[in-house]
Parts: C-alpha cells; sequence; structure tokens
C-alpha cells in the first residue's frame, strides 16, 4: 500500500494538495455513494493515508521506512499519540459533519480503551550511555471510582434521552462537498450514549476517569538515543465502560556533550599532540565513557590518522556485551610561541633534514651537535 498512491499526489506534495486530493477521492469512494463492495475498505484505506501524511512526525517517518516505521515507532493506524487527527472517524466527520453508514457506528456503550499518551524528558549524555532510573511525575485520567469508569450516576435513573429516543443517533440533511444528503449521526444531546445527561456522573462529568497527577519510577537502559521511547503499559489515560487504560509513550531528548560526538552506536574525540609525539610515539590518556583509558601513540603518525579504542563505544540496547567503538582524532599541534633553546633545536632538525641526503657516516646526534655549532 503506498499512501501518495491512494490519494494520487506527488511526494513533495503540500498539506493543502493532500487535503484537496483526499476531498475528490472522499466524493467517489464513500459509502453512501459508491455501492461497490470494496468501497468502504478504500474509504478507510484513504482515511489512513490521510491522517499519516497530515501529520509531519508520521509522514517523515513513513516516507523513510514505510508502515514498518510507523509501526516499529509506536504509531498504530490511528496514532498512539493522539495528534491532530486522533481517529479515522474524526478526518471524516470534520469533512462531513458526522457520521456515516453502519460500518462506522460504534455501541457507545461498549468498553473503551484508554488514549495513549506521550511525554518528552531531557537526559544527560552520560545518563543515556550508562542507563538511569528515574523518578517522572505524570498526569493522566484514572478510573473514576464514583461511578466505576461507567460515567453515569449509580444512584441515578436510567432514564431515556429525549432528542433520540434512546437510539443514541439522530438522522439530519447535510449539505456538504458530495452535495446534500441524509446523514444519521451520534446524538448531540446525549454523546450517543441513548441516555439522559442528568444521568452522567457528576465526579467524571461522564468521562469515565478523573485527571491525577501520579510519581512513578522508570528505567532508562543503557545507549538510548534522541528520539527512543520508552512504553509504560497502562499509564496513559483511563478507558471507559470498563475499557483498559491507554499507554504512555516515553520520549528520550538526549544533550549533546561537550567531550564526545556519537554516531550511531560509535564515540569520536580529538586527542591533541606535539610535533615530538608525533615523530617518537608517546603514551597518552584519553577520556572514554568508562573513564580514562591509557592509549599508545605510535611513532610517525600523521596528523588527522585515527586511532581505534575498541569495544569503547556506546552499549547497544538490550545487550550487555556488545558495544560500538571510540575513533580517536589525532591532531598534531603546531607550536606559536618557543623559547631561543626550542628555536636552536627545530632550526637544527631543519637543517638535518635539509640536509639528508648528504653522504658520510656521521651519526644524528653528531649532526644535531654540529648544526648547534657545538
Amino acid at each position: 500500500m503506498d499512501y501518495y498512491q491512494i490519494l494520487e499526489v506527488e511526494k513533495n506534495a503540500s498539506k493543502d494538495d493532500i487535503k484537496k486530493a483526499f476531498r475528490q477521492k472522499a466524493r467517489k469512494l464513500h459509502p453512501d455513494v459508491n455501492k461497490e463492495p470494496d468501497a468502504e475498505e478504500k474509504f478507510k484505506e484513504l482515511g489512513k493515508a490521510y491522517e499519516t501524511l497530515m501529520d509531519d512526525e508520521k509522514r517523515a517517518l513513513y516516507d523513510q521506512y514505510g508502515e514498518d516505521g510507523l509501526k516499529n515507532a509506536g504509531y498504530s493506524s490511528s496514532g498512539p499519540f493522539d495528534f491532530g487527527f486522533g481517529d479515522i472517524n474524526e478526518i471524516f466527520s470534520s469533512f462531513f459533519g458526522g457520521g456515516f453508514g453502519g460500518g462506522y457506528r460504534e455501541n457507545p456503550n461498549a468498553p473503551r480503551r484508554g488514549a495513549d499518551l506521550r511525554m518528552d524528558i531531557r537526559i544527560d549524555f552520560m545518563d543515556a550511555m550508562n542507563g538511569i532510573e528515574k523518578e517522572i511525575n505524570i498526569e493522566h485520567t484514572e478510573p473514576c471510582e464514583a461511578c466505576n469508569s461507567t460515567g453515569f450516576d449509580k444512584n441515578a435513573k436510567d432514564t431515556v434521552c429525549k432528542t433520540c429516543g434512546g437510539q443514541g443517533r439522530v438522522q439530519q440533511n447535510v449539505r456538504s462537498i458530495l452535495g446534500s444528503f441524509t446523514s444519521v449521526t451520534t446524538c448531540p444531546k446525549c454523546h450517543g450514549t441513548g441516555r439522559s445527561p442528568e444521568s452522567f456522573c457528576k465526579t467524571c462529568k461522564g468521562e469515565g476517569g478523573v485527571r491525577t497527577n501520579k510519581k512513578i519510577k522508570i528505567k532508562i537502559p543503557k545507549g538510548v538515543d534522541t528520539g527512543s521511547k520508552i512504553r509504560l503499559s497502562h499509564e496513559g489515560n483511563a478507558g471507559k465502560n470498563g475499557g483498559a487504560p491507554g499507554d504512555l509513550y516515553i520520549v528520550l531528548l538526549v544533550k549533546e556533550s561537550e567531550k564526545f560526538i556519537r554516531d550511531g552506536a560509535d564515540i569520536h574525540t580529538v586527542l591533541e599532540i606535539s610535533p615530538a609525539q608525533a615523530v617518537l610515539g608517546d603514551k597518552v590518556i584519553v577520556e572514554t565513557i568508562d573513564g580514562n583509558v591509557e592509549m599508545n601513540v605510535p611513532s610517525g603518525i600523521q596528523n588527522l590518522d585515527k586511532l581505534l579504542l575498541k569495544g569503547r563505544g556506546v552499549p547497544f540496547l538490550g545487550s550487555d556485551s556488545q558495544r560500538g567503538n571510540h575513533y580517536v582524532t589525532v591532531k598534531i599541534l603546531t607550536p606559536t610561541k618557543i623559547n631561543k633553546e626550542e628555536e636552536k633545536l627545530y632550526r637544527a632538525l631543519y637543517e638535518i633534514g635539509k640536509n639528508k641526503e648528504t653522504t658520510g657516516k656521521e651519526s644524528l646526534m653528531e649532526k644535531v651537535k654540529t648544526a648547534l655549532g657545538k
């Protein structure tokens, strides 16, 4: 399934183009107009395509990874984070002013799962490398004890809604982009329950849940990165009519480090050394995400050469043993200020280099002494 083909738009289409294409396609595929057996299924696919491409975050994921990318990121077909259009039915309702044929009606008194929630948390770079247990404060709805999450007052008489006669739906004539037609919509008075608004629970106002602040502890594993998600089951909003609670998705934002550059599972740093260290080699201390380690700098190393510290990179998520590598880029610093003795030595080395091809069996130390006038 290609969402762009379903809507018949280009991949660089603007939101206005997508909205226009949706209106045109919906006019043809609407079940009240199109009587083909697969019209309803195509209409649902159209809604899913529209919902995805109108959301910048979902569209970016879809463009890069397709439907699998949306699923792996925690999105269901209707979008778990309640961004913009949270349900395909809402999309249709926003265009056409109400519900459609029987295929789209749901029993408002049936158990309904609570909404999923999203919370963004910013953590330090080293906490992302080492993992951390963190206490967070969340705000969600929990089941209303006064009505057992039904949304109705236990002591109220189960009176029938006078507007819809207990049916939960009303019929009305609607003018839309499809023209004039008769539409069956949810009763605006009882919200489809068929019961009198006077019987709604006074504590939760008929919602079945009450807003609550709650502190919980979460474990952030080693190796997470910006965009990593942690799913906390049943920590979203409460369900209704006995439905299960939704989930809470923790989205992590990792602060950048002043010392380390992360590239996937690898770490990069820069090591500054002197020309003498580059020529002769040396043992140096390098800071890694595990602490300081000793590393050999081989003699004759060149500027911007890279040294490898194997297995000193970022821990792989879900693995206790696998890790990336740490790459050290060597930067040879040329002195900008030198004293007279240092200048003599550099001049001596310069002369030696200049006369490298001169014949003779004079030792290197004798050449230095000669160059220094000793």
